[in-house]
């Protein structure tokens, strides 16, 4: 049986304001996480995992490390039509931004065109997950029906928070309803709703059908979970992909079916403290169903002066001289120096932390130096009152190539 032709859209054009400051001269996709990663790698390398490899990323705001990580990173076969492009507002149907995510499709559906897909595969770039893609396009392929949503069990009681999928017995979806005060139990568990993962799968006429009934609607936000599932739930052509149905190699019970969203700081450091424990409940060290990336060529982590990292992750090039390390996350090319004390905390590329400096609860990004003595982390108000951005989870970040000054 020949295999079908399908074609993965990621959508990489969010802003990420709820991420700021990580996110003011980068597209949130190209935020870094997990010491040597971007957001972006998760759901390439599910794509690719999944031998989907005919990926499109619609970029548009502050795209250029995002452009530059994937042209340098993501370089497939040739030889075998496989490939990973960023695209770019292309506005071909007039001078305007992308209004939102079915218009940022809608105004690529050249793309869509040029490949002739029978199925596309409509991903966001910035969760965190493993997911056997396959599986859900078999799902998709085998209804006969027009767009699959993927969704993942929540308890009932947290789902006002999400998009939620009202499906029946059968998974056909009933309706899709935004952050719902009162949300629908699941059949087989009242006291779990399903949320929306914002991926989806479509029948390819199918969805440049809704795509253009959308683009004539002054009405409509253009937005995917909003207004294009909609118009499939209206037809009876639309059902949901239960993600605890996904079973990927190599995972372990302590993270099979994770998925995070970290849209915000609070969820971001979070989702770090995830790969930190023993038993992490996202491991990274699954060879089965890896993560992919470019790694710098940097030697390894080295450790001297009776320097510690304990419950950590340590990138390359990174030193620990006579300073601790605990339940935090190490970016490549970071320094911490006699004395210093780092705890449960996330340090990107070539932050430089002092003697007897206190990083704690905090997120430095790239190229941050902190002085000798000084503390970031240990007095929110403080934090607050130098200009760093201090989460309602109370977690400080400091920007980009700060010098963080000792009082």
């Amino acid at each position: 049986m020949a295999r079908p032709r399908v074609l993965s859209i990621v959508l990489a054009g969010g802003e990420g304001k709820r991420l700021m400051p990580l996110t003011m001269d980068r597209a949130k996709p190209a935020v870094p996480f997990g010491g040597t990663y971007r957001l972006i790698d998760f759901v390439l390398s599910n794509l690719a995992n999944s031998n989907l490899r005919q990926i499109a990323v619609l970029t548009q705001y502050k795209s250029h490390s995002l452009d530059r990580h994937i042209s340098l990173t993501w370089r497939f076969s040739t030889m075998l039509g496989n490939y990973v492009t960023p695209v770019p507002a292309q506005q071909r149907l007039g001078p305007r931004w992308y209004q939102g995510s079915a218009d940022a499709i809608y105004q690529s559906m050249n793309l869509v065109i040029d490949e002739d897909p029978e199925y596309v595969v409509v991903f966001g770039a910035d969760n965190i997950y493993r997911m056997d893609i396959g599986h859900m396009l078999q799902q998709h392929i085998d209804s006969g029906l027009g767009c699959t949503v993927a969704g993942i069990r929540v308890p009932r009681r947290d789902a006002t928070a999400f998009g939620i999928i009202d499906a029946d017995a059968e998974n056909r979806i009933a309706g899709f309803l935004e952050k719902p005060a009162d949300p629908p139990g699941l059949p087989d568990n009242p006291e779990e709703s399903f949320a929306s993962m914002g991926n989806y799968i479509f029948t390819t006429a199918m969805l440049a059908e809704a795509l253009t009934a959308d683009a004539a609607d002054p009405t409509s936000r253009h937005d995917m979970g909003g207004d294009i599932i909609p118009w499939f739930v209206g037809r009876s052509q639309a059902q949901v992909y239960d993600f605890r149905d996904n079973l990927v190699p190599g995972a372990t019970e302590e993270d099979r079916n994770y998925w995070r969203d970290v849209g915000t700081i609070d969820a971001y450091h979070h989702a770090h403290m995830d790969l930190v424990s023993v038993k992490p409940a996202f491991s990274l060290y699954n060879t089965d169903w890896p993560i992919w990336t470019s790694v710098p060529q940097e030697p390894g982590a080295k450790f001297v002066l009776r320097g510690t990292a304990e419950d950590s992750i340590v990138s390359p090039g990174c030193i620990i001289s006579g300073g601790d390390v605990d339940s935090s996350v190490l970016s490549p090319r970071v320094r911490v120096e006699k004395w210093a004390k780092v705890e449960h905390s996330v340090l990107m590329d070539g932050v430089q932390v002092g003697r007897n400096a206190v990083i704690r609860n905090a997120i430095l990004d790239k190229g941050v130096v902190v002085d000798e003595g000084a503390e970031i982390g240990v007095d929110r108000q403080r934090d607050a009152e130098r200009g760093f951005t201090v989460s309602d989870g109370g977690i400080t970040v400091v920007g980009k190539k700060v010098h963080v000054h000792a009082f």
